[in-house]
């Protein structure tokens, strides 16, 4: 299986190939700019190669994007899989979309997906208006570049592995997401249609913890369990990558103990369609 180490200096050098390609440069092209040999300029774009600072730094002048910098270093900050916890500020540097490419090779890499949100719908459900006010939200908010159009096609493009066969997405959701409105009421009514929609599809399990619903555990933060390798958990000011078993074993139990107080199926269609009817579309 892919190691996370892997899938992050895949998720980086697609960020380069983009780059270039953005530059209507070709490898070759590139590389006698730097000097390098093309097989090093075709290493690192297909995540064969990790690339030092000086390299990244190289490839960002070489294209006339000195501003691009700061996000590369950040992505490559995040190859350490023993730094568990990784500034916002640093990865986020240039914009969302690298960390969305990250979580598209991640989803790719993972054949099942378990997670807890507590105030918002889960970025493998959002509909493309909602993902956008989200993404620009962030932005505004962590004072980063908007690179919001990039974004949400990254986002929607890992949605696409709802319909591999080969996956299985778990998600409980508490019933607050469903009211917790980051967006105009026309973006969330499609939202909550979306979300209808979901429920009882195919290889997509999707459970909502009702208010006033007895818990063995409350519901302390939103976290991913990809397989049983990884947990990931963001906070406001970075995100925690935790690898290790009593770690992994430790957010299992807690997802197990929230699902119990869930609803699935037709009691979960009629949740969500109660927030859906509370919206003032007048």
């Amino acid at each position: 299986m892919t190691t996370d180490f892997q899938t992050a200096r895949e998720a980086l050098g697609a960020r380069l190939r983009e780059l270039r390609t953005e530059a209507g440069l070709e490898g070759k092209d590139l590389a006698a700019r730097l000097g390098w040999q093309t097989s090093k300029v075709s290493r690192l774009q297909n995540g064969k190669q990790t690339p030092t600072r000086d390299d990244l730094t190289a490839w960002a002048r070489a294209l006339d994007r000195p501003d691009i910098e700061p996000e590369l270093h950040g992505l490559l900050a995040g190859l350490d899989m023993k730094q568990r916890n990784r500034s916002w500020r640093k990865q986020l540097a240039g914009g969302h979309r690298g960390r969305q490419e990250i979580a598209v090779r991640l989803t790719e890499n993972t054949q099942q997906i378990r997670g807890l949100e507590v105030s918002r719908i889960p970025g493998l459900f959002q509909t493309p208006e909602y993902a956008r006010v989200v993404f620009d939200s962030l932005a505004e908010f962590r004072g980063i570049p908007a690179t919001t159009d990039a974004a949400v096609e990254k986002r929607m493009r890992r949605q696409e592995a709802l319909y591999d066969p080969d996956k299985s997405f778990r998600f409980v959701l508490c019933e607050a997401a469903l009211y917790h409105r980051p967006c105009p009421v026309d973006v969330m009514a499609e939202q909550l249609d979306r979300l209808y929609n979901l429920v009882g599809q195919k290889r997509v399990e999707l459970g909502i913890i009702p208010f006033g619903a007895q818990l063995r555990r409350t519901a302390p933060h939103a976290f991913w369990i990809y397989d049983r390798r990884l947990v990931i958990v963001e906070t406001i000011s970075e995100e925690l990558w935790l690898t290790g078993d009593e770690d992994v074993q430790l957010y299992e139990r807690a997802w197990e103990w929230l699902a119990e107080s869930a609803e699935y199926g037709a009691p979960a269609r009629r949740l969500i369609g109660r927030a859906r009817a509370s919206l003032d579309l007048s």
